[in-house]
């Protein structure tokens, strides 16, 4: 653990943050769940603008929160090496904000509905990695076959767009989706040479 700390502290603390805030909200003190959801209708009327922040960092149960971490720990320290940790932690927090704006438009009339958790955010970090290695393949769990990184991506943004038009379920489709488009927009407008790497990756270089 030690070695973790030392070589991707981001990734490290952003994962113990999620898992102890989630896991207080949760079992010790629910009131941190109802004050941090994101709530489109009392984001807007009460501008409790935080909630873009304070809602990725809980999660609704046990399953949700290890689907995100388990995600997180595996691309997380990944892209905290290649960008460095600032640029990392930039990726994602605004990852996390801008994830939650389209639930924020769409829904800021609708007063029950509320969301929450990394899912956007870890999101930003898959899709960030996708784009640096797009023939770099992904396994899924309960999969146990390689998927090439572009075709698990474009699958994922085609169920994505697809879910969120049907309006059905818990699940926030459009986080996931800003979320993702977020993670491939910031490397190439906020972090040097993401351009000339792809040129690189796809031969034009």
């Amino acid at each position: 653990m030690q070695s973790f700390i030392t070589n991707y502290p981001v990734s490290f603390y952003l994962i113990a943050a999620n898992a102890l805030i989630s896991l207080a909200a949760l079992y010790t003190t629910p009131g941190l769940l109802q004050a941090g959801y994101l709530k489109p209708y009392r984001t807007v009327r009460e501008n409790t603008w935080y909630e873009l922040l304070s809602s990725g960092f809980l999660h609704a149960n046990i399953g949700h929160l290890f689907v995100n971490m388990f995600t997180l720990y595996f691309f997380g320290p990944v892209m905290e090496q290649l960008l460095g940790p600032y640029y990392f932690l930039g990726l994602y927090l605004t990852g996390l904000i801008v994830a939650g704006i389209p639930s924020v438009i769409k829904f800021r009339n609708d007063p029950n509905y509320a969301t929450l958790g990394a899912s956007g955010a870890v999101g930003s970090v898959l899709f960030a990695f996708i784009l640096l290695f797009p023939l770099e393949n992904i396994y899924l769990m309960l999969i146990p076959i390689p998927i090439p990184a572009f075709v698990f991506a474009i699958a994922y943004l085609l169920y994505s767009m697809y879910a969120s038009k049907q309006a059905r379920g818990k699940i926030n489709h459009e986080a996931h989706l800003a979320g993702a488009i977020w993670g491939m927009v910031y490397l190439v407008v906020f972090v040097p040479d993401t351009i000339d790497h792809l040129l690189t990756v796809f031969g034009f270089i």
